[in-house]
């Protein structure tokens, strides 16, 4: 008998990319996992291994910008699910969110087993109520629910973040650096003219700077990349932009998804991390980091998505050349082997460097 696990992460594609662990975890003990992912996350499920099919659904209860609740689309959704017939469900949360809402509507489909990480009291909507201390990154809180839900990683798997392989061809030769500007919340992003001051900056320093975008950010690209850099704005997709990381010998990003796929693939990060959230949850994982920025700004914590400070004083005390010494720092730690890079020596660096600031 078919073993299906329906796994459900339903904001954006970092969040995504963080779940890996769990996933494989809850592959190793199942025959199918069904991903069930918001708009902004399905590309990045995708690119997890473990996972056999993917839905999408827009959740009007995790979504920064929510649609209305509509009585037919919940419906859909609970049809759907009672049709896959799953043997149970493993739905995981950020630490500010409740799983109870999904657990509700899964339960209503049929779905005999759920499991969730859940402060306020579950009732009947949960047959495995987790419990676990916020502080953990990301990956281990998520990877914590697997195994109290009873999937275990497979031997030989150390938990790191990963992509599915092969990875499309990149036309850069590998070294550059990949600066990417922009954030999916404001109150993260670093001042559009610290970035261009820091693309000129590294090349002055005698790298080549590559500039990522989404496809909505094709103008701020085209500004920060200037004449010293390449502009790439909008023109990778997420798997092209996996290959693009994997290629660079550091990427300098802030607190949003790019970031959390350079530590999927193995690339030291220059983290530009504004403290409206934890660093010590949502800092890249497991890769070489260094972390720039004031962490005890007076935004720290708010979860803020504009900057509730006049001036973003946490991201606009970092300059262009502490960026530069953050690169120097992480290429003379870190050699950069030819191909896939995983392996023990950049665990070493990353406990070594990670939390610098």
């Amino acid at each position: 008998m078919t073993r299906t696990v329906l796994v459900a992460r339903l904001d954006n594609a970092g969040d995504v990319l963080l779940q890996g662990p769990m996933v494989r975890a809850v592959a190793h003990g199942a025959d199918r996992v069904v991903f069930l992912a918001g708009p902004a996350g399905a590309a990045a499920a995708e690119l997890l291994p473990g996972v056999d099919e993917i839905w999408t659904w827009a959740c009007p209860w995790i979504l920064g910008n929510p649609p209305a609740v509509d009585a037919a689309d919940v419906a859909t959704l609970t049809g759907r699910v009672r049709a896959l017939a799953p043997d149970e469900a493993v739905l995981s949360t950020s630490f500010h969110q409740s799983p109870l809402p999904l657990a509700l509507v899964l339960r209503l489909a049929g779905v005999p087993r759920i499991s969730a990480i859940s402060v306020d009291y579950p009732g009947s909507l949960l047959d495995v109520r987790h419990r676990v201390d916020d502080d953990l990154p990301e990956p281990e809180r998520a990877l914590s629910l697997a195994r109290a839900a009873g999937f275990e990683l497979p031997d030989g798997d150390g938990g790191r973040l990963a992509v599915r392989r092969p990875l499309p061809p990149v036309a850069h030769e590998p070294g550059y650096i990949v600066l990417h500007p922009g954030a999916s919340v404001p109150a993260r992003a670093w001042p559009v003219e610290r970035c261009a001051e820091a693309v000129q900056a590294l090349s002055d320093a005698g790298h080549r700077v590559l500039v990522t975008g989404g496809p909505g950010e094709k103008a701020l690209t085209a500004t920060v990349a200037g004449t010293r850099g390449v502009d790439l704005g909008g023109g990778t997709s997420l798997a092209e932009m996996a290959a693009l990381l994997e290629g660079a010998a550091a990427v300098v990003v802030g607190n949003t998804g790019p970031a959390h796929l350079a530590a999927a693939v193995g690339t030291p990060v220059v983290s530009l991390f504004s403290p409206v959230v934890p660093a010590a949850r949502w800092a890249p994982y497991g890769v070489p980091t260094v972390l720039l920025g004031d962490q005890s700004a007076p935004c720290r914590d708010t979860r803020a998505r504009e900057c509730p400070v006049p001036g973003h004083p946490c991201l606009t005390s970092v300059t262009a050349q502490d960026v530069v010494a953050a690169v120097d720092e992480l290429t003379a730690t870190v050699q950069q082997p030819a191909g896939p890079r995983h392996p023990a020596a950049a665990r070493e660096a990353a406990t070594n460097l990670q939390g610098r600031t």
